[in-house]
């Protein structure tokens, strides 16, 4: 197995690939390493993966088409995990080009480069963020999404979109990864428990949204890498060409017992400031993960406090804490 893996020195793209590394692929790793966030925390995720003589790693973007059509051509892969994106739901409000561009631009490159050079799966990162203003709790992937809250979840909806026409024109396998609150080690810093725990440390007031009003499915990363690991590798027989799985917790926590257990685990009282709600943000997310736990034997086996637990002892290593 030779696997086109984007965004490889992001958070999400970095975990998969130590996991695909660990189960003998051979893994092509591409990242523009912008500046969204801090680059060092990328660059330290790269030098990890770099020690694994399996894994290789070009500096390209994604809206470079050219570039692409000449890597596809050199590697010759068999599976794309197509991890890329423009990240944040409150900076899609902000930068709409920059989102439209990399998450629609360059996703419509990485799949049609897929199609014509015939992958066997395409994997790719779409987000609990398209189901928007849905109210439905929890949320199905069979559920309509058509009223998006965010830029970034109207990007995320269109990657469904043009995916499924894909598979249906070209018979490519498109599988659909809508991830919900990944949290973990080597996380990213412009995320909520990572801002928490970077204020916390500091003595600094932790800026807490819809007064607290607020709930998520927070997912542990390794429990998504599990998932998703499953379905790469997975030889059974589908029943479309086109597919999508929630891939969250299945379980609701509020934003104020999420802070709480934050403060048990590092053993440090927060200072609050609480705020309206953010433009772009809905009040809850919970996924329902029947279809994956049916089909791929899908467990979460990590609690709010092992993940958090889990990702202050790697925080207070890698920033000397």
């Amino acid at each position: 197995m030779k696997v086109l893996l984007t965004g490889s020195a992001g958070f999400i793209g970095f975990h998969l690939a130590k996991k695909l590394l660990d189960n003998n692929a051979i893994v092509i790793g591409i990242d523009n390493i912008n500046q969204a966030y801090d680059l060092d925390l990328k660059k330290s995720r790269l030098k990890i993966l770099a020690k694994n003589k399996n894994f290789k790693f070009y500096k390209l973007d994604i809206t470079n088409k050219l570039s692409l059509e000449k890597l596809f051509k050199k590697e010759k892969f068999s599976h794309v995990v197509h991890m890329a994106a423009q990240a944040g739901v409150r900076d899609s409000i902000e930068k709409p080009g920059l989102f439209i561009n990399s998450n629609i631009v360059g996703f419509g490159n990485i799949i049609e480069l897929s199609a014509k050079n015939k992958i066997k799966k395409f994997a790719y990162a779409s987000s609990s963020s398209v189901y928007g203003l849905n109210t439905t709790k929890p949320s199905d992937e069979s559920e309509k999404c058509e009223k998006p809250a965010s830029i970034y979840g109207a990007t995320k909806k269109a990657n469904e979109l043009i995916a499924h026409t894909y598979s249906h024109i070209h018979n490519l396998s498109t599988i659909g990864l809508r991830f919900f609150t990944v949290y973990g080690p080597w996380g990213r810093p412009d995320m909520a428990l990572f801002k928490f725990t970077d204020a916390i440390f500091k003595k600094k007031k932790i800026d807490i949204y819809n007064h607290g009003d607020m709930n998520r499915d927070f997912t542990y990363i390794d429990d998504v890498v599990e998932a998703v690991i499953k379905i790469i590798l997975s030889k059974k027989k589908i029943n479309t060409n086109y597919e999508i799985f929630n891939i969250g917790s299945g379980k609701i926590i509020t934003l104020k017992k999420f802070i709480k257990t934050l403060e048990d685990v590092m053993e440090i009282k927060a200072k609050k400031r609480f705020l309206p709600m953010q433009k772009g943000d809905v009040k809850d997310t919970l996924a329902l993960n029947t279809r994956i736990e049916k089909q791929y034997n899908y467990k979460v086996k990590y609690t709010l406090r092992e993940g958090l637990s889990e990702f202050i002892k790697w925080y207070r290593s890698y920033y000397n804490k």
